[in-house]
């Protein structure tokens, strides 16, 4: 049976700077760094929730009902939007298992839209996916959880082209949450097993490699041997299920079910260091804290 404090979901806003925790007891919103919590909405407004999503640092939400006593459709789906200016773009699951389709929101009209790009990306469902912050980048996982592939994106040309394999395990984990720093310089992905592994993007010469690499494609080695594995990895103490985004100076947050936050800083060797830790549940906020 579910509790008043259990944690359905957690989501980032578009510049990480927020996130939001959709609850059982209902909504709360917290920033960053500073880690304080700026909203409160309790189940009698809202109802249980199954999902929030918040506009860059504005009033604007959107719930979606869950849990056990919902007062909003109760819909689920999976759908990631790049507002850059240059290249805004929605990308969702195709019709096709494994696949993604592309839209350039750029020439969309009430009457007419862009023809959509697709982009075969797994072959088994596609579980989660991210868009870089200038629309040129997109990232995928299946629901076996073990490879996020990237691919590189051109609406306006109608292309794509992979860029790069990136390997998570070799056991099948079901992923959380994928995030690209604001340059695109590097990856993070969070599972249900509580860790985080950080990837690079632009210099993937800092990524591991197979022990079997230097061998070549060897028969159905061959994918396993080219993937790239983290720069770095951690696990947060609870093994529980997080989201994780990047922050200043190479740090990486973690927040996790548990309504524990944590951030840890990563070094090009690939070393990690937990430099804070918080449970975000215990907190209130600024009007609650000021009485």
């Amino acid at each position: 049976m579910a509790t008043s404090n259990e944690v359905i979901n957690l989501r980032f806003n578009q510049d990480h700077s927020c996130f939001t925790c959709a609850m059982e007891s209902g909504v709360r919103i917290y920033n960053v760094e500073p880690l304080v919590e700026k909203l409160h909405l309790d189940k009698d407004e809202v109802g249980s929730v199954g999902q929030v999503e918040m506009l860059y640092r504005t009033n604007l939400l959107a719930i979606v009902g869950g849990g056990t006593t919902p007062k909003f459709a109760d819909n689920t789906g999976l759908c990631e939007v790049s507002w850059s200016c240059d290249s805004p773009v929605l990308v969702f699951p195709g019709r096709v298992c494994g696949s993604l389709q592309l839209v350039d929101l750029s020439v969309t009209t009430e009457d007419s839209s862009a023809s959509p790009v697709t982009i075969n990306a797994h072959q088994n469902e596609i579980a989660c996916m991210a868009v870089n912050q200038q629309g040129t980048l997109v990232a995928t996982a299946s629901k076996k959880g073990t490879l996020i592939r990237v691919f590189e994106i051109s609406l306006k040309n109608q292309t794509s082209k992979p860029v790069v394999e990136l390997r998570r395990g070799a056991d099948p984990a079901t992923l959380y949450c994928i995030n690209f720093s604001a340059d695109s310089s590097f990856l993070a992905a969070s599972s249900d097993k509580g860790t985080v592994h950080v990837f690079a993007l632009r210099d993937t010469t800092l990524n591991r490699r197979s022990k079997f690499s230097k061998m070549g494609k060897v028969g159905l080695l061959g994918p396993y041997v080219e993937s790239q594995w983290g720069l770095a990895s951690f696990t947060v103490p609870a093994e529980c299920a997080c989201i994780c985004a990047f922050g200043t100076a190479s740090s990486v947050t973690a927040i996790c079910v548990d309504g524990t936050f944590h951030k840890y800083v990563f070094t090009p060797e690939g070393n990690c260091n937990r430099e804070s830790y918080d449970v975000y549940l215990d907190m209130c906020d600024d009007d609650e804290c000021g009485h």
